[in-house]
């Protein structure tokens, strides 16, 4: 079939300057003189812009540009209560709520068109969908159910707010209780409910390893490389290290550079230096994996690379971005070898201050491979004199109190401290879990982060001021129907947040303000849900999370692929070659929605394994008790977040059976009609464990006691 006689920039054309009404295919090829020969071509043009959400069909069938009909494209996301948020594809604009009930057939990650119907004053426009141009999933994960002839499947990964309809013929001999694999073919074009088929059974929830599998297939992730792209990682890395490789580098490695990461890391894409210089004042080095020197632009590693976009880590194994050929082999900077690296370099005086920086290609030999817990037994030790002043101890003193400076000067710019505490799951020989605690915080893990986040804002600021085609890391200010929640509880807690603009020290003083309580956690909580996503883009529009004017992602080349792309573009500008580029700005904003778009879908796999695990260690605590704080209040009941399993249950309003309990939207509360008992978001409670359901990973809790007193529950 011949391509369109016409270009899309002369569709847009014609139809800015022909803002009147939306016209019809045949009015729009008349106008732009497409014979009858070239009119089917004309009209697969208009549909691949449509797709493209560069133009918006009205249900009648005329065309217009999208700001014609108030209508954006671009990611939902759906919060707990069920409603969404559409994050527009132009990043400058703002998001647009949507509530649960015009939601249509669109589901949590989905990219859509929105109709704009409301703009209220001071909140986030309203909307609704009218189509969804992407589908982020095509296959889900679920337990197969029959009921009356009918089979459907409650879908777990994702979760989707509907069952799925499995018709019989369909159902590849699945049985009652079976977990299997469903491709949707149907999203709702022909009744209430997605319809779908049996594409494989993976067994029943309890045999091992079907849970971890559920996760893999429902997120579309992986399990292994293709054949051509192995066998290119190891060719590269049979290549190994050349001593023409080396022309033009840096040579370190007669320093003392060293890794720190989690024990169990299998690769290590940065590392750290610090000496002395003449002058007196210090060199310190953050020494990043020279990635985009082995993986080439458009080749078989770069593509898959690409695709996956970022390595996902599960409670049990990671899914690594690139072949451990390369990940685990040649661009891992393990000790004793040699390395190739990009090297960010600050020149920091006696005060700590860092003056001039430096960006280089090198070569470093590691010393040490340190877990977070020996770099900080050495630190510790070292503290209380119980270690002699050797070089790596005396090296970690010194960046450590770098670091401390780096982090006094970013907390007093406002960057915000959450109280975050990560689950620590751990596992028994049949992957069932054992043990969840919080995974311990400690100087090492700041030292690092700290001198990793100077980097990435060094870069950035390098990309602003040299005008280089990078990626920015951005994190916009959250809007004011997101930061319902976060005002009412501060001011229940007696720290209220000023009207109008947020700043970020003003949600870090609110942090702050908790610090060493036990509402620390669920100010946290409520903060970062109150949050927009970080997300890529080419353009800059400031970290508000890290009070950062320009921020990027520079550091892990091995496990995030916008990095490896910031890589490629630093190279060319340490190289002279800044100007070469051959992506155009579409091309950079494609990548950057592709990295935005897998990195939300790797972070789902990663929390859905936690919660996963945390449902079935609870299981085993049916009738437990335990003390907590409320984390939500709805009208349905409230939400608590329970201490020492890091786990989230929900006490129904239908259990209260003391009174009849009022919800109040205002003021996040619920209060009994004749006791005037108020238990409010953030209040402290007692709480038992009644009924744990694995298929829809709910936690029911009986409310025992509570609001406690705050001298038993606030310190």
């Amino acid at each position: 079939m011949p391509d369109s006689p016409v270009t899309r920039q002369q569709v847009l054309t014609y139809l800015t300057d022909h803002p009147k009404r939306p016209l019809t295919a045949r009015e729009l090829a008349r106008a732009l003189g497409v014979d009858s020969e070239n009119y089917r071509s004309f009209r697969r043009l208009l549909r691949e812009m449509e797709g493209d959400a560069l133009l918006f069909r009205q249900r009648k069938g005329r065309f217009g540009l999208p700001e014609q009909f108030e209508a954006a494209s671009g990611r939902l996301q759906v919060t707990r209560s069920g409603d969404g948020f559409v994050i527009p594809d132009d990043a400058g604009s703002e998001d647009v709520f949507v509530p649960a009930r015009d939601l249509e057939t669109a589901q949590d990650g989905d990219r859509v068109v929105v109709r704009i119907d409301r703009r209220p004053r001071g909140r986030n426009p309203e909307g609704r969908i009218v189509r969804v141009l992407e589908r982020a999933v095509s296959q889900v994960v679920g337990i197969y159910h029959r009921q009356k002839g009918q089979g459907y499947v409650v879908a777990q990964e994702p979760p989707l707010t509907t069952d799925v309809l499995v018709p019989q013929d369909r159902s590849g001999g699945a049985e009652a209780g079976q977990v299997v694999l469903v491709e949707i073919e149907d999203w709702g074009a022909r009744g209430p409910r997605p319809i779908g088929r049996v594409t494989r059974i993976l067994g029943r929830p309890e045999e091992p390893g079907v849970a971890v599998l559920s996760i893999l297939f429902g997120h579309q992730l992986p399990l292994e490389f293709p054949d051509r792209v192995e066998r290119e990682a190891e060719r590269i890395a049979r290549r190994g290290i050349r001593p023409e490789d080396l022309d033009g580098r840096e040579d370190f490695r007669d320093q003392l550079v060293y890794t720190i990461d989690p024990a169990d890391a299998r690769d290590h894409d940065d590392a750290v230096s610090v000496r002395e210089l003449d002058d007196g004042t210090l060199e310190v080095g953050v020494h990043i994996a020279d990635v985009s020197f082995y993986v080439k632009r458009g080749s078989a590693v770069d593509r898959e690379g690409a695709e996956r976009a970022t390595s996902v880590y599960l409670v049990d194994r990671v899914v690594p971005m690139l072949p451990e050929a390369l990940s685990n082999s040649i661009c891992s900077l393990v000790p004793g070898e040699d390395r190739l690296v990009v090297s960010v370099l600050f020149r920091v005086d006696g005060e700590g201050r860092v003056g001039e920086s430096r960006i280089v290609r090198g070569v470093i030999r590691s010393a040490h491979r340190l877990s977070y817990e020996q770099a900080q037994s050495r630190l510790d030790g070292a503290a209380a004199g119980r270690l002699d002043q050797d070089p790596l101890t005396r090296s970690l003193q010194q960046l450590s109190r770098f670091a401390g400076n780096l982090r006094d000067a970013r907390f007093e710019a406002g960057a915000i401290d959450f109280a975050m505490p990560e689950a620590k799951v751990e596992l028994d020989e049949r992957g069932e879990p054992v043990a969840i605690a919080p995974r311990e915080r400690l100087e090492a893990h700041r030292l690092i982060e700290d001198l990793m986040i100077l980097a990435n804002e060094t870069i950035a600021r390098l990309g602003e001021e040299e005008d280089l085609p990078i990626l920015f890391r951005n994190h916009e200010p959250p809007s004011e129907d997101r930061l319902e929640g976060l005002r009412s509880l501060a001011r229940l807690l007696g720290h209220p947040l000023p009207e109008g603009q947020i700043r970020p020290r003003d949600i870090a003083d609110l942090v702050e303000s908790q610090s060493g309580t036990r509402r620390e956690y669920l100010v946290s909580v409520v903060a970062l849900r109150s949050m927009k996503q970080a997300r890529y883009s080419g353009d800059n529009h400031g970290h508000f999370g890290l009070a950062s004017e320009a921020y990027s992602h520079f550091t892990s080349p091995i496990r995030r692929y916008p990095d490896l792309h910031v890589h490629r573009v630093v190279t060319g500008w340490i190289e002279g070659r800044a100007g070469r580029s051959r992506l155009t700005r579409d091309d950079l904003e494609t990548i950057a929605r592709h990295c935005s778009v897998r990195e939300r879908r790797a972070e789902a796999a990663e929390r859905e394994s936690i919660e996963l695990m945390t449902i079935r260690y609870m299981e085993r605590h049916l009738g437990d008790e335990f003390e907590g704080t409320i984390s939500g209040v709805t009208g349905f009941g409230l939400f608590v977040m329970m201490d020492e399993v890091l786990a989230e249950g929900l006490i129904r309003v239908s259990s209260l059976v003391d009174d009849y309990y009022v919800f109040d939207a205002e003021t996040f509360t619920l209060t009994g009609r004749g006791s005037r008992r108020r238990l409010r978001l953030g209040d402290r409670v007692r709480v038992q464990v009644v009924r744990v359901d694995p298929e829809n990973r709910e936690i029911d809790l009986d409310l025992l006691d509570g609001p406690l007193d705050p001298g038993r529950g606030s310190g």
